[in-house]
């Protein structure tokens, strides 16, 4: 995990986090740690791959209390499981 990425399509991430060559649970897991040392308001860029952590990781992290801002495709010609960014914002 990195501090101050400025990849981010809708601005500068305070965090940066690459899971995409994680499996479930550990793509929670990292996530999860890595909000853990964020303060309210701030914000991370996830790359993630793969249709379980696409699908878990964004309910986890609002089951946490916590906000999904965008899931964006990496390679939009991708198939369904290509590589994303989820922005979230800790609360």
């Amino acid at each position: 995990m990195d501090k101050g990425d400025n990849s981010g399509r809708n601005g500068a991430a305070d965090y940066f986090l690459d899971i995409s060559g994680e499996v479930c649970p550990l793509t929670f897991v990292r996530t999860k740690l890595l909000i853990e040392t964020m303060r309210p308001g701030e914000t991370a860029l996830i790359r993630l791959r793969g249709q379980e952590p696409l699908d878990n990781v964004p309910k986890a992290v609002i089951a946490q209390g916590n906000s999904v801002l965008s899931m964006d495709k990496v390679d939009p010609d991708g198939d369904a499981v290509s590589l994303h960014h989820l922005r979230i914002r800790k609360n």
